[in-house]
């Protein structure tokens, strides 16, 4: 059975489409080992045995234009057990059962599914209050039930329509289920450089501090909160960045869209000199506090012991490595899992002291809405 990974980078008007012919995706037990790999990653927030680190291995590489995507690649129409036939179906072994507290319909949300936002909150919250954290981040999901499947390729090419400026994403694995990410969030990229800029010794990389969430304006006024999670961020991506480059710029923060929502942002341009380690980078800078908390370890402890949602592959992260001189990945935000005709969407938000718990419920709906819209 095939695996594929089908992206689009924000701005972009094609896409590509990374194919395993044949074969499972490698598994790997920690990020460390993705040095020197290549090929497409897919990486949860936090591996395990039933959410391993996925790598595809890169047999097929081709490009499209977004426009003929779905008459481009030959994945027709649903299949009668809810996937297209050459995409891997299954339930993802990350998803409870239904009744456990998730609402479930066309579009509504279930009593049940608000009742246990609110215990993770008022426990999240306890912990900001006494201090445990000075950041975390609480996610939940919903379902949304269509009477018909719909075929993954056409929601990945309204998403495409949708959100130019985001980075869109289909991955299909046996081992991790078929998922869609429409996302904001680059956590490395490569950069590219002029000739006559260019290094032999190195090379030049991006990663971004994104934080803070406001609905979208051309005059967007933040909220002391989010100025300090933005800062939160922002401080640790550098102390991290501070471990592997002696060169390194930041530039920010500035108001971003991401699309209907605002958000705040920070990019730090560094240098490598040796890249033969980026899987020990991912290592340090993944989960970072935008989707797991500060003390970054702690948080990441805590939300694995007490948050009600398994998250999977949501909040990991994703892209091409190295592939074709190409490395994008990008933290996988606004996505959802895809099964036959139940759609798991995901979302979460960063939690200080001072946090409304109404108010944070908001933001997560608004960023439920990325993935709702495409399912519209």
């Amino acid at each position: 059975m095939s695996s594929i990974a089908l992206f689009r980078l924000p701005h972009a008007q094609t896409c590509t489409l990374i194919l395993q012919k044949e074969g499972l995706p490698q598994t790997l037990d920690r990020l460390t080992m993705l040095d020197d790999c290549r090929g497409y990653v897919f990486a949860p927030f936090a591996s395990s045995s039933q959410n391993p680190i996925l790598l595809l291995r890169p047999d097929v590489v081709e490009t499209y234009s977004c426009d003929d995507v779905t008459s481009k690649i030959n994945l027709p129409g649903a299949h009668p057990t809810g996937a297209p036939p050459n995409l891997p179906q299954g339930e993802a072994s990350d998803s409870p059962p239904l009744g456990r507290g998730w609402g479930v319909g066309s579009s509504g949300v279930g009593s049940s599914e608000r009742f246990h936002y609110h215990l993770d909150f008022c426990n999240f919250h306890a912990q900001l209050c006494e201090g445990t954290f000075r950041k975390i981040v609480l996610a939940r999901s919903t379902i949304i039930e269509k009477p018909e499947p719909q075929s993954p390729i056409h929601l990945f090419q309204k998403a495409c329509a949708r959100y130019p400026r985001m980075f869109i994403s289909l991955v299909s694995t046996p081992q991790g289920g078929t998922w869609l990410t429409a996302s904001p969030e680059i956590l490395l990229e490569e950069r590219r450089e002029d000739r006559g800029e260019m290094r032999e010794d190195s090379r030049l990389f991006k990663t971004i501090a994104l934080a803070g969430t406001a609905d979208y304006s051309d005059d967007v006024r933040w909220s002391e909160k989010n100025i300090r999670e933005q800062r939160y961020v922002a401080t640790y991506m550098m102390e991290t960045l501070e471990q592997f480059s002696n060169d390194i710029a930041e530039e920010g923060p500035c108001t971003v869209r991401a699309a209907n929502l605002a958000h705040l942002r920070s990019d730090f341009n560094f240098r490598l000199d040796n890249t033969h380690h980026l899987g020990s980078l991912l290592h340090a800078l993944h989960p970072t506090p935008a989707v797991c908390g500060l003390p970054k370890r702690d948080a990441f402890n805590f939300i694995l012991r007490n948050e009600s949602m398994p998250r999977g592959y949501y909040s990991g992260f994703q892209g091409p490595l190295d592939v074709d001189g190409m490395t994008h990945l990008y933290v996988s935000l606004r996505c959802m899992s895809i099964h036959g005709n139940r759609y798991r969407l995901y979302a979460g938000g960063g939690l200080l002291s001072d946090s409304d718990e109404e108010s944070e419920w908001n933001e997560t709906e608004a960023k439920l809405n990325t993935m709702r819209y495409v399912l519209e």
